[in-house]
This record gives C-alpha cells, structure tokens and sequence, in this order.
C-alpha cells in the first residue's frame, strides 16, 4: 500500500503543474451572523490559493441555480458579472431552527473565484419572496491591497490522486478529506477512499460520466483517531473539526471550522469536497456548494457516501419525512427550489413533466399509510436504541430490517419505476411530493430516480461542456431547422 500511495503522490504533482496556465484561485472568506429575524455579512479576509483555478472558465455563470444564497463577482463601474454560483450555508439551515428564535450565532463561510486583477464588488444574494434572489450584501474589493493573503500549500505531502481524467479546468474535481486519521491510519485512508470513489462510480449517472471526473484525496495526520461525537461524550480535536450531533441530531455530521478545512483543502485542485470520518457510527451530512460528510467505517458508508454527496453536489433535497429533523416546518408552502421536490402548486406545469407518462396522475398514489405505520413505529425504536447507546451492529440490523420491508412494500406496489408526484418530502408529510416511489434520495435503496440523475448530469456538464448549455441547445435547434 505505501508503494501505492507515493506512485498516486507523484502523479498528483504532474497534474498540478499541468494546470499553471490557468487564473489564480480567489477565496473571500467571511463571517455570516444574525437570528431568525436578522442577518448580517462580515470581512474576515481575502486570499489567494497556492493552486490554480480549477473552474470551468467556459461557464463563468451558474446556470442550474440549486442554492439558497447566489454570489456575484462584478465590475464595479459596468456591474458586469464575470463569475457566479449559487450555494447554501450551514447559516441558511441554522436559521430555520428555534435555535435562532433565541440566540444569535456567526459562521466562518467562503466563496472561491478566478482571481481577479482589478478591483471588483463582491455581491451577495438570497433567495427571497417567489424564491428570487435579492441582494443581502455588497462590499469592494481590491487584489492588490497588501493585506490580501497569500496562502502556501502547506499540505500538499499528504495530497493523493486517486482517479485522474484530465485538465482541471474541464473535469469535475472531487476532493475526499479524510478527518480524525492518525498518521498510522493514512494507508486505511486511502484504501477507503478509494473504495468509496468505485461505488461512486458504479452509481448513475456518475457511472456513465466516470471520465469526467478527477478525484483527489487528503488526510492531514490526527493526533488521536476518530472525531467527536458530544452526545457520548467523545471529543476529538481534529484537524478538519468534524462532529455528529450538529443541530443537536445525533447523525448530523459536519464541521463548523471552516477556516481549518478551506487551509488544508487549498492544498489540493477542488471543486467539490467529502470529508470521510474516521467513525463507525452511522452520520453525514451535505450542504449543497460547501461540503458533504460520511462515516467511512459504518456498514451504510457506500449509501451516505452517495446520498450525502447528492445533496453538495447537485442541490438535492431530502426527500425522506419520518426521520426526526430540528428544522421548523415552514409557515407557508411555497414551490421549492430544490430539482426533486415539488410542491405540486400547478400540476399542469410539474417541473419534471417532460419524465411523466401521458394519463399518470397527480399526486400519484402509492402504500404511503403502510409506510408511514411501519416507518414512524421504526425511528421511536431508532430513538431508543440511540438513547441506549446499543453498539452499531445492533442499529445495523435495525436499519437493513426496515429496508427490507420497504423494498418488499414498494415492489407490490405496482408503481416501480413510474415517475409523477407522490406525497411526503423534503421533511413533510404533506404539501410536498417527490417523482418517483423510491429513490437513494427517500430510503437507503441504490439508485438515484431519474429526476435526480438528470439533476446531477447537468451540474456535471456546467463543470465540463467548454460552451454555456443555453448556447449548444441553440446551435442543435438551428441544425434541426435547417
């Protein structure tokens, strides 16, 4: 394995230089504060990376628009944009928690962009009224002001390559972070990282688009194995930060030490990031545009590995209800922004219509009594096993028991396969519908609904196509006319 890993190293050093042509790597790191009822931005700093960009140049503004928040990089005099995403926060989900209806709180967040040469306003927007993005927060920035930080690649002996397709800035680059590995633990890392990117790859869409991605791998040595978990009792200090029971539910995985993950990340080409615990506890966690966790060592790793990097990556929603949430139901139901959910407001007009059989109807009906008996019964025996602290083979059991009966309950259900809307997702049992029965999405099944995995291809392409998606589906429309 040793011999394994410094071939990987060697080959990661290739790539790095092969990229040099391309824009430095911008990141404006900041403070995001406030309650339920306010919200405020702060400076930390400006940097510049020790890597090239990896972004795809050819695409300098997001057009799949999944996050709650959107960032614009402006020309101060024009407002021309030269660069946008959106994203989501660890802020945006804190605040619809009645953690915020009682204290405030401040999170270390980032954006990363082609550095810039000229000065330039950074422009901050969020999803308001109709889901419309509406500015939150403009500051001006200038390159070359002294204080802008130049970061050194002060981890980059620990970067590994682990599945290499091409140039950086036109493969999707997944960076997998390994969190609470000791250094006697770094080749268990690796393996397990590779591990991981296979079933990734083994996954559609991802299976069919396997040549479009790069994957890259980093685990700074721990000084002691594993990562926190409070609700035992565990703490770790950890050189990513990672915790369960973030938001107070025992397997929310993430890490709120933002600034120690972007110092140790910046090491490596990325665009999108995992951090793999060194835990056997069943967590994770994915906030789309900052990061997705899983326990590398649970029995379900290949499944949260998948489901956890379907919500960072492609903007997924949860489409699950039953399970226990800190997140308050909304006061209003309004369409979601989400690809997969839908509120089902006007069913003439169902976003994913084009996948609709003719004469399926809506909201479409499936053994949801059934599944609700036998799913709310499951998580109060979940809950107590929790509470108990009963070891994780036992849990393990649990959790493959109640699959079985949920795969045995859909395939007599005689909608396998049928997309349309059917009731419950995105946390509510009501008012919001998801396409199909199944999916890796709603219970721990193994394969991505055709919603999702067309969801995912096209945040795929917005990383890869080296034209705007708009501009190639006008081209093909005037080859068809002509």
């Amino acid at each position: 394995m040793r011999k394994f890993v410094m071939l990987l190293l060697c080959a990661c050093s290739v790539s790095v230089t092969a990229n040099a042509e391309a824009p430095g790597t911008m990141r404006v790191d900041y403070f995001h504060s406030g309650n339920h009822d306010t919200e405020m931005f702060s400076l930390d700093q400006v940097v510049i990376e020790p890597l090239p960009w990896t972004g795809n140049m050819a695409q300098p503004h997001d057009v799949t628009s999944r996050g709650k928040y959107l960032f614009e990089i402006a020309d101060p005099d024009t407002g021309e944009i030269a660069w946008s995403r959106s994203f989501s926060s660890i802020y945006g989900e804190w605040e619809t928690i009645g953690e915020s209806r009682v204290i405030n709180r401040s999170f270390h967040e980032s954006v990363r962009f082609p550095a810039q040469e000229s000065v330039f306003h950074l422009v901050m927007k969020k999803r308001g009224p109709g889901n419309a993005f509406e500015e939150v927060w403009r500051i001006e920035l200038d390159p070359a002001d002294v204080l802008v930080h130049r970061e050194s690649a002060m981890f980059d002996e620990h970067v590994v390559a682990i599945h290499k397709s091409g140039d950086p800035a036109t493969k999707v680059d997944l960076l997998l972070m390994g969190d609470g590995y000791t250094a006697e633990e770094q080749d268990g890392f690796i393996a397990k990282a590779v591990e991981l990117t296979e079933i990734l790859f083994a996954t559609s869409p991802f299976k069919e688009r396997k040549d479009d991605f790069n994957v890259w791998a980093i685990a700074p040595p721990a000084a002691q194995s594993g990562v926190s978990r409070p609700s035992t009792n565990t703490f770790r200090d950890s050189p990513i930060g990672a915790t369960y029971d973030a938001f107070r539910s025992e397997r929310y995985v993430l890490t709120f030490d933002n600034k120690s993950m972007r110092r140790i990340a910046s090491s490596a080409p990325y665009d999108f990031i995992e951090i793999l615990t060194n835990s056997e506890v069943y967590g994770g966690g994915g906030i789309y545009g900052l990061y997705s966790t899983a326990a590398a060592n649970s029995e379900w790793a290949p499944y949260l590995f998948v489901h956890e990097f379907g919500h960072h990556f492609a903007g997924l929603a949860d489409e699950y209800y039953t399970s226990a949430v800190e997140y308050e139901s909304p006061e209003v139901i309004t369409e979601p922004y989400e690809p997969n959910v839908t509120a089902l407001l006007d069913p003439e007009n169902l976003k994913w219509k084009h996948h609709v059989a003719p004469n399926t109807p809506l909201p479409t009906t499936w053994p949801k009594d059934a599944f609700e008996k036998h799913s709310l019964a499951y998580q109060e025996i979940r809950q107590q096993m929790r509470a108990d602290n009963v070891p994780e083979a036992e849990m393990n059991e649990l959790f493959r028991n109640n699959q079985v009966f949920v795969e045995n309950l859909f395939d007599e259900s005689g909608q396998k396969g049928v997309v349309g809307a059917f009731e419950g997702g995105n946390y509510q049992a009501e008012g919001f519908y998801r396409s199909e029965q199944n999916c890796l999405m709603f219970t721990r099944t193994e394969a991505f609904c055709a919603v999702c995995a067309e969801a995912i291809g096209k945040v795929i392409d917005e990383y890869t196509l080296t034209e705007p998606e708009e501009e190639k589906v006008e081209e093909k429309g005037d080859d068809e006319t002509g």
